[in-house]
């Protein structure tokens, strides 16, 4: 074994260089390096075999006493082993790899909706709101029946001659209203006691039945009751012979023209108290109409008290009064035989059933004419919910048409059954179930049903397009069909009026329906269409006679306006500007404006003239009674933005679209002959058109009449009458249609503001408060007993009103009145 010597002890106190604090280590030389020997983990290798001075030099120089030996510098950070290395490397890819996963899965799981951001745009600005939207509105349409006037010493605040400037206006108005303020100020207590300034009326448009030339002309008419024992009637509705003051002029049209009465109005009492309104349902009224002002209301009830509709059938009444009255009217033709339903063996001979005995001991005097026999066929639904306030409607019509005419007029209630499922046609009990359920119980056995696989059957073969993804024989594009078959299977009546629910009018029902057909009667053909397709309006056109030369004009000569299709640039050759348009007239319709050779279908009774156009003097047409009467513009669609210009069936299209013309709004009077020549175009020729283009494009084929009635149509809001004018009149030449710039299409909202269109929201607004309710903070009980009294209307034709819910007193918790 090798000892190790030890080392002299000199060796410890030689001089060393560590061991002087002032010895600046940096700047001494090198020193060697030392080699440190560690203990080898090879089991082969053998220290032992080791020299002494290898030996020696491994151990490092020793420590002086007094001295301070610098350590030998070191890594700066522990070294981890590689193996730790990779597995740490592995664990923090594969963290990596489950946190990618984890998000991946949640984006597709998590249902992804993109944000709406609203960025900046630049040069681009919001659209403007409609130009009417910035007219002031109008106030005296809320006058009370304490402000009456006579119509003659009225001075309308609306429209004037049009000629005022918007600024000026709108001044006046203000001023007006600060005036206004100023007096509720001074006068804040509550009126409750406040008197109409006139005595309401009873109003009665019906003939003189009682005067020797109508018995030697039409025979005795006799009273129709609500009884069976003739004892109950129904009170006369009652007018103010004058208008609240500073009431507005309609701005289209004209009643007093069309003879309409115009110098009365009516308020809610005198209008609706003999139909229910204003008296409790204990007492067989709706219980509406409780609160409010009320004063003078009850003279609607002095000559005859109020009715008790709990236990009227208006059906028995209108059939004992048609029985009463027979006498006035035409044999009843036999009735037709419907072979669909009874699938009968060869053709078995009908019975008619005898009439209803009269009780009276005297047969009634027979005149030397027979009035014709008139439908009023009210649409509605299987599940229509009847409000009160639209039984009073339905009321009022049986009463005012029906029963005080001595049953010149008929009501039927077209039913349309929407659910297919519901089996009337193979089942009884069911078809009876949904006739029951189809209307309130006092109108029972008025109803007729109909369906529209119903309609698929009686009209097969229809090309279907599908347009707007609707079927052709569905209600909303042919709501024609049932009328068409309604009229084929009742051939005593020789007009129909198709009427809907919706429809509302504060004067006399008997009253307008007549005017309105002697007005239509009494039209000359020529010219006809082309008044047809424009809007009247007579603080810009004057008269009517000044209305119908400016048509005459404007259709032979044309308007120099960009309207005009036929409006061109002119050529240099004449010396002027390229910019100016040249006028070019249209042609005008003088008989039956044909389709294509194919699709021409002849029938009996055309409308031939007897004479060239430039021969007549206004003369053709004259007496001759309307196959069609609508309430708006026969306008020419082609060229139009209406979106169902282009739904036409079965036509011929190759050389472009059938001349057409279109009414918006079905209500219409249609004639007997217009219903049969539509049913046999649509069922041998398989031609048909949209609901509003089918009665007046079939009028204008055929030579037909058809007149488009000028009634009162009001507006809520201060339009410029001429601005006005030119907006509703925007087509070509002048006329309502015939160009893009039609108010028909894109134009239709300037409607909004008026009383009569299918999305008018005047009408709706201007009823409601009449009823004495609340609307957009106008109306209503307070604004009634602390201003003028309740609203008083003269007659109004109103489009649409729906769901109008009043407060109604069922008489379990109040009193009744």
């Amino acid at each position: 074994m090798t000892v190790q010597a030890r080392r002299h002890s000199a060796a410890y106190k030689a001089p060393s260089p560590y061991n002087s604090r002032d010895t600046d280590i940096e700047k001494q030389p090198t020193i060697g390096r030392h080699t440190y020997h560690h203990r080898s983990d090879n089991p082969d290798s053998d220290d032992e075999s080791l020299d002494d001075n290898n030996v020696a030099v491994s151990y490092p120089p020793p420590i002086v006493a007094g001295g301070s030996l610098r350590r030998p510098q070191t890594g700066l950070g522990f070294r981890v082993p590689q193996r730790i290395m990779r597995w740490l490397c592995f664990a923090l890819f594969l963290a990596l790899v489950l946190f990618i996963f984890t998000l991946f899965r949640f984006t597709i799981s998590s249902s992804v909706s993109q944000v709406a951001v609203d960025l900046p745009k630049v040069g681009v600005s919001a659209p403007k709101p409609p130009q009417w939207e910035s007219f002031p509105f109008l106030s005296r349409y809320e006058g009370g029946i304490t402000s009456l006037v006579s119509r003659a010493e009225n001075v309308p605040e609306y429209p004037g001659d049009g000629s005022e400037d918007m600024a000026m206006q709108t001044e006046r108005v203000d001023e007006q209203k600060e005036q206004e303020q100023n007096a509720d100020k001074v006068a804040k207590v509550a009126k409750r006691g406040l008197k109409p300034n006139m005595l309401s009326n009873v109003f009665n448009p019906y003939p003189d039945y009682n005067s020797p030339e109508y018995i030697a002309r039409f025979g005795e008419k006799r009273e129709c009751f609500l009884n069976v024992e003739n004892t109950l009637r129904v009170p006369s509705i009652q007018s103010y012979p004058g208008i609240p003051k500073g009431f507005p002029d309609p701005v289209i049209g004209s009643n007093t023209m069309l003879g309409i009465r115009d110098d009365m109005c009516f308020d809610r009492f005198g209008r609706l108290g003999p139909y229910g309104l204003g008296y409790g349902a204990k007492k067989g009224g709706i219980g509406a109409g409780m609160e409010g002002h009320r004063d003078g209301a009850d003279r609607v009830w002095e000559d005859v008290p109020p009715v008790d509709f709990r236990q009227v059938d208006w059906a028995a009444a209108q059939h004992r009064c048609h029985a009463a009255n027979r006498h006035r009217f035409n044999e009843l033709p036999e009735p037709r035989l419907n072979r669909f339903v009874s699938m009968p063996v060869g053709t078995p001979k009908i019975e008619i059933p005898p009439a209803a005995e009269d009780t009276r001991q005297e047969p009634p005097k027979v005149g030397s004419e027979r009035l014709p026999r008139t439908a009023v066929v009210i649409r509605t639904w299987h599940d229509f919910n009847y409000t009160p306030e639209d039984i009073m409607y339905m009321r009022s019509i049986v009463t005012e048409l029906s029963l005080m005419s001595g049953g010149e007029y008929t009501v039927h209630f077209l039913v349309h059954v929407k659910d297919t499922n519901l089996q009337i046609w193979s089942d009884d009990e069911t078809y009876q179930r949904v006739l029951n359920d189809a209307l309130p119980e006092e109108f029972r056995g008025m109803a007729t049903l109909w369906s529209e696989p119903q309609m698929s059957i009686m009209y097969p073969g229809l090309e279907e397009t599908l347009t707007r993804g609707l079927p052709i024989h569905g209600v909303y594009r042919s709501t024609y069909m049932p009328m068409q078959y309604f009229a084929f299977q009742h051939p005593e009546y020789d007009y129909f009026w198709n009427w809907e629910m919706d429809a509302r009018y504060t004067g006399h029902w008997y009253h307008f329906f007549e005017k309105v057909g002697q007005w239509a009667k009494q039209q000359p053909r020529k010219g006809l269409w082309e008044r047809n397709a424009r809007f009247y309006v007579p603080s810009v056109h004057g008269s009517w006679e000044d209305f119908r030369q400016m048509v005459r004009v404007q259709t032979e000569v044309g308007t120099n306006s960009v309207n005009n299709m036929w409006s061109a640039i002119k050529d240099e050759a004449d010396g002027k500007t390229r910019s100016v348009l040249h006028q070019q007239g249209d042609k005008s319709i003088w008989g039956p404006e044909r389709p294509d050779e194919q699709d021409i279908f002849e029938v009996e009774g055309e409308g031939i003239p007897p004479t060239s156009m430039d021969k007549d003097q206004y003369q053709w047409g004259v007496g001759e009674e309307a196959d069609l009467v609508v309430f708006n513009p026969l306008y020419d669609p082609e060229g139009t933005t209406w979106l169902l210009r282009d739904d036409v069936t079965g036509y011929n299209k190759e050389k472009g679209f059938p001349p057409r013309r279109t009414a918006i709004i079905t209500a219409s009077r249609i004639s007997r002959k217009l219903l049969t020549t539509m049913h046999r175009e649509c069922s041998l020729k398989r031609h048909s058109m949209f609901s509003e283009m089918w009665p007046a494009t079939t009028a204008l084929h055929h030579g037909f009449k058809a007149v488009f009635v000028p009634h009162a149509v009001y507006v809520d809001r201060r339009w410029p009458t001429r601005y006005l004018e030119s907006v509703f009149n925007a087509g070509r030449n002048g006329a309502s249609g015939g160009a893009r710039t039609s108010i028909f299409g894109d134009g239709e909202h300037n409607f909004r503001g008026t009383t009569w269109f299918y999305s008018a929201g005047f009408s709706p607004n201007i009823w409601r408060r009449w009823l004495g309710l609340r609307v957009d903070n106008d109306g209503g009980e307070q604004q009634e007993l602390a201003g003028e009294g309740r609203m008083c209307l003269p007659p109004m034709l109103l489009h649409p009103v729906k769901e109008v819910n009043m407060v109604i007193d069922d008489g379990v918790q109040a009193q009744d009145m």
